[in-house]
């Protein structure tokens, strides 16, 4: 399976909305909290669904450090052939988040 946790920096505030049928998700993009090499995956984007989505706007804000758990995904909007750097904000990778906690 693809459930990971990792360690990471919030870079822009969360954002919360509700979809159609009134369940809330929270959307931020976090980066890794030491990276060496500059070649390597940077920010990536990070939902998070239902009552912890609305915990984590009340929360959590830019610059504070996090520990999350949860399940890594691609976006399948973009093509295979497109070769893209990793530190922009169109990045594929994102992580769906089962579980957060504040890390101190």
């Amino acid at each position: 399976m693809n459930y990971s946790s990792f360690i990471v920096k919030i870079v822009e505030g969360p954002t919360r909305e509700n979809l159609k049928n009134d369940i809330p998700v929270t959307d931020m993009l976090v980066k890794f909290s030491q990276i060496r090499d500059k070649k390597s995956l940077e920010t990536f984007q990070v939902f998070v669904w239902g009552n912890l989505a609305e915990d984590v706007v009340e929360y959590y804000k830019i610059n504070d450090y996090i520990i999350i758990e949860g399940y890594i995904s691609l976006n399948r909007n973009f093509s295979k052939n497109i070769v893209f750097p990793m530190n922009t904000m169109n990045n594929p990778v994102q992580i769906s988040v089962r579980k957060i906690y504040p890390f101190l």
